[in-house]
């Protein structure tokens, strides 16, 4: 795909897509549930599409009109064992969360990915899965597909997090739905919290208190019309997009607001950032408001710690907005993203070196020099949609034009991303 480069603006209201991770979980959490679950502004996304696949195979129904599904629940213990493997493909959602309602039914499943995701580890829910004493089953003990056997009884089980990783966490929550007793989860840093939210949304009865998360199982889940916010992490490429490029204001409507979230925010604002949150309200346990963003002339700032979790799908994108910061700026802690679609570490200092970034692989993150002049080229997005989006906004502030391999794995997350870019640059 080519992307002209230069003096161009981004400029408008614009409303991203539904957000993703809600939108799984819409889905899980409305197949489990008694009676009709109906979800508004659902992304209607290739890695969504396969969550629902999955469930309509165990007997579910669900209806897809646009962004409104209807999900007709079977409850806790109504899935149908299903006929065939159960296909995840690129969607590490998908597989690490249904695990955790799999390993509780009482037939088997085989859970498989497409090439990408049948190379990424599993072993850290394989390990809380088995302690809860699920019979679950990866190649070498950590490599899909994974093979799940029913067992007669679940355990509750108090586990630590070794890492900040919401599927992870999620996986074992949703497991404990089928467990016998209180099950407690302890975070050490946060991490994305919509399956607690959800999860309360349904009637479970599920809380926090300190580092440590609490949930009873309970007798049964009761179907709910969910309204999905728009997507924090499809947002931050336009937030970025208006930051670095000079004239540039725009609106970003409804969009999720979890303080979980939205570390992005914060770290932008720290390195100059104008964007400022209006109409802030709560639908089904989430924050929802407007973000407006103005060209900002941004400086480079040390990023380390916990914090890290908050906006670790945003590194990409803050990675690009970093190649224009007047000075360093240094990220760290964010060794997860070597486990994503793509070793988006490596990648995104591959590919930015190429546009002539000043940039350092670090085992945990990179070192970036700002105030990069980029030049146009030719890029690879590795099969990975956030790379694709975050090159595709870096490429916007190269002089020419700029060659993207594989664009379509924006399909994944955000197939609109183009039309929505191409419409509000001037």
């Amino acid at each position: 795909m080519e992307i002209i480069g230069g003096n161009r603006a981004l400029r408008g209201e614009i409303r991203v897509p539904g957000d993703k991770s809600i939108s799984h979980r819409s889905i899980i959490l409305g197949s489990i549930a008694e009676g009709r679950t109906e979800i508004y502004n659902f992304l209607n996304s290739e890695d969504t599409i396969a969550t629902i696949d999955c469930f309509r195979k165990m007997g579910v129904s669900i209806e897809v009109e646009d962004d409104k599904v209807v999900v007709e629940g079977r409850g806790l213990k109504g899935l149908n064992s299903p006929d065939s493997i159960l296909a995840c493909k690129n969607s590490g959602t998908t597989m690490r969360l249904m695990s955790g309602i799999l390993v509780g039914q009482d037939f088997s499943t085989t859970l498989v990915g497409d090439d990408s995701l049948n190379n990424r580890p599993m072993n850290r829910i394989i390990t809380p899965l088995r302690k809860m004493g699920g019979n679950i089953e990866g190649l070498d003990n950590e490599y899909p597909p994974l093979k799940i056997s029913p067992v007669q009884k679940l355990n509750s089980i108090y586990y630590e997090m070794p890492v900040a990783s919401a599927q992870v966490k999620s996986a074992i929550l949703l497991a404990s739905l089928f467990a016998d007793g209180k099950t407690i989860v302890k975070e050490k840093a946060l991490s994305r919290d919509h399956t607690e939210r959800m999860l309360k949304t349904f009637g479970v009865d599920i809380y926090k208190s300190n580092e440590l998360i609490y949930l009873n199982p309970p007798s049964e889940l009761r179907g709910r019309n969910l309204y999905i916010p728009g997507d924090f992490s499809s947002a931050s490429f336009f937030i970025v997009a208006a930051l670095i490029l000079e004239g540039s204001q725009i609106v970003i409507k409804d969009v999720g607001l979890n303080e979980t979230r939205i570390g992005l925010i914060d770290i932008l604002k720290k390195m100059g950032g104008n964007i400022e949150i209006s109409n802030v309200n709560t639908l089904n346990n989430e924050p929802v408001g407007d973000i407006l963003v103005k060209y900002s002339k941004l400086k480079g700032i040390d990023i380390k710690g916990d914090e890290i979790g908050t906006f670790i799908d945003e590194v990409p994108i803050l990675a690009v907005a970093s190649a224009f910061a007047e000075g360093t700026t240094a990220i760290r802690n964010a060794s997860e993203l070597k486990y994503k679609e793509s070793d988006r570490i490596k990648v995104m200092t591959n590919e930015m070196r190429k546009m002539g970034v000043a940039i350092e692989e670090l085992k945990d993150g990179m070192i970036i020099q700002g105030n990069s002049s980029l030049k146009s080229t030719k890029l690879e997005s590795h099969n990975d949609h956030r790379i694709a989006m975050a090159l595709s906004i870096a490429a916007l502030k190269a002089n020419g034009t700029s060659y993207l391999s594989n664009h379509e794995c924006i399909n994944i997350s955000f197939p609109t991303f183009f039309d929505i870019l191409l419409e509000n640059i001037v």
